[in-house]
């Protein structure tokens, strides 16, 4: 199972898709004009201004759910792996991939957010829905429909509740074992297993609007305290901390850690953590209510770098600054290395210290508050990852809507909430090796479907381009509530805001009839 999910990563994660999320968000930088450093005040007031509706959530709202899918088990385990197994040079290259794909970001969400819907009194969208309106291609958008549903739905839960796992089994240890198909499994696990499932269940059977509810809580209150735990890591460190920096960049740049080891772990975490161009942020995007569909884009690009300049940097700072990593030999390289050599290109902690889990940001955080920071890190880990799995849960159910519009299976919803819970309580018992080569399956696939789906719309029509364009115009003459007439601007299929936009003329001309009869 595992060389069969070793063979599919390779195909999916080649050198082709690293530099295609790269030169994506390099292209649309241009192409915005550096949107993402343009509006950046704007980005801020959007966050604080916006308010929801009975049909839709609010911005901030929005940004929390998009927030719960980004900020997870990424953010803590996959930085660790990307320094693991990339060394210092990676975090180089999350950050390049961030900034840029903040221009992504805001593109593909700003398609959500035209290309909408209204049902059942709620808003849907996402790539399924811009990619058939925009590119009138269904079968693409059916392909991505299926693809987002298996991924969300099934592979990338796995390894956010594998993260929890492996917080507690580090704060409590196994508390024994119990055996089964998978061998022998932690108690401690399975005792997680149990609790999270129940919960999970209690709250993806609420339907969206208590995901929206419980995440605009949990996600800003536990990434402020993270932070700040993080503040006080780095600040018992400060004297070394800009030669750390130093080393993220030389390292970017040098052998050490093999340079397409370092770009590699460095994109694809990087895409892992903050989701730019991944497709999952334009679902939360697409439920906002919004005056203007650039508003909401400006506010997901914004989202990218609390979730990678912030919070992924905060864990690579405690990581390197306290020396809490080993850097393993790629591993084509090892193969050629005489027997018995080092894997270890760096080695600061125990051999058998597992890479692709929390156990580096916990052993950070310990060496300066001891006996707080492995349970605060799983503490947060379970948080940050619950959040994600409900995310997912929320983008999953957004294509099967999406799927039901054509072929009614009422028992779809449900289904998919059994195989979510299904797959979290697989997840969490699982060795971390399978389950990040499940979830990396799931991000590369969305990540190929996704790219490609924008930059054909983009060349089709440039419909974000134009909502750009109108909306820093009308930034330009001082107005005060926006509006967006997308047949003005020779955007088509966009139903949901040609109707908004008849609908406000008419109520418009309705109250200047009334003030000239009354006068």
């Amino acid at each position: 199972m595992q060389d069969l999910v070793n063979s599919i990563n390779a195909i999916i994660w080649s050198p082709a898709l690293i530099y295609l999320c790269l030169g994506t968000g390099l292209f649309f930088s241009i192409i915005t004009r550096f949107v993402q450093v343009r509006q950046f005040k704007e980005m801020i007031r959007l966050l604080l201004s916006g308010k929801s509706s009975e049909k839709g959530i609010s911005s901030f709202q929005a940004l929390a759910v998009s927030l719960s899918g980004r900020v997870g088990t990424g953010n803590i385990a996959g930085v660790a792996a990307a320094i693991g197994f990339g060394g210092p040079g990676a975090v180089f290259w999350m950050w390049v991939v961030a900034f840029f794909g903040a221009a992504t970001a805001y593109i593909e969400s700003t398609n959500a957010q035209i290309y909408k819907e209204e049902e059942d009194g709620v808003y849907r969208g996402g790539p399924a829905y811009y990619i058939e309106k925009a590119m009138g291609q269904k079968w693409y958008a059916w392909i991505f429909a299926i693809s987002t549903i298996v991924a969300c739905g099934v592979l990338l839960p796995v390894v956010q509740s594998n993260g929890i796992g492996d917080a507690l089994v580090n704060v409590f240890g196994t508390g024994g074992t119990v055996p089964s198909f998978l061998g022998d499994i932690a108690l401690t696990k399975v005792y997680a297993a149990t609790f999270i499932v129940l919960i999970l269940g209690f709250i993806i059977f609420g339907g969206v609007k208590r995901i929206a509810n419980f995440t605009q809580i949990v996600v800003p209150f536990m990434a402020l305290a993270y932070i700040i735990i993080a503040c006080v890591v780095i600040g018992m460190h400060i004297d070394i901390l800009p030669s750390i920096f130093m080393s993220i960049i030389t390292d970017a740049f040098t052998p050490m850690a093999g340079f397409g080891a370092a770009i590699g772990w460095g994109v694809k975490r990087g895409v892992y953590s903050n989701e730019a161009g991944q497709g999952t942020g334009p679902h939360a995007a697409a439920a906002a209510e919004v005056e203007h569909p650039a508003q909401q884009g400006l506010v997901q690009a914004f989202s990218v770098y609390i979730d990678t300049l912030f919070v992924c940097s905060a864990t690579a700072f405690m990581i390197l600054i306290t020396q809490s990593y080993n850097v393993m030999i790629p591993g084509e390289i090892y193969n050629l290395m005489p027997e018995g050599s080092s894997p270890f290109i760096v080695q600061h902690l125990a051999a058998d210290i597992v890479i692709s889990g929390p156990a580096f940001t916990q052993i950070a955080v310990d060496s300066v508050l001891t006996g707080f920071g492995k349970p605060f890190i799983a503490i947060a880990l379970f948080f940050f990852a619950f959040t994600t799995i409900l995310a997912y849960y929320f983008i999953a159910e957004n294509n099967v809507s999406y799927i039901n519009r054509t072929i009614k299976i009422p028992a779809l919803r449900f289904v998919l909430k059994v195989i979510l819970m299904s797959a979290v309580f697989y997840g969490t018992v699982a060795q971390p090796s399978a389950a990040w080569g499940m979830g990396d399956i799931g991000v590369g696939l969305m990540a190929w479907l996704n790219i490609i789906g924008i930059l054909i719309i983009f060349f089709m029509a440039k419909p974000a381009i134009k909502a750009l364009k109108d909306y820093e115009a009308q930034q330009k003459a001082g107005v005060k509530n926006f509006t967006f007439d997308p047949k003005k601007l020779g955007i088509t299929n966009a139903t949901f805001w040609e109707e908004r936009f008849a609908k406000a003329q008419s109520e418009s001309k309705a109250q200047v009839s009334s003030k000239e009869s009354e006068s």
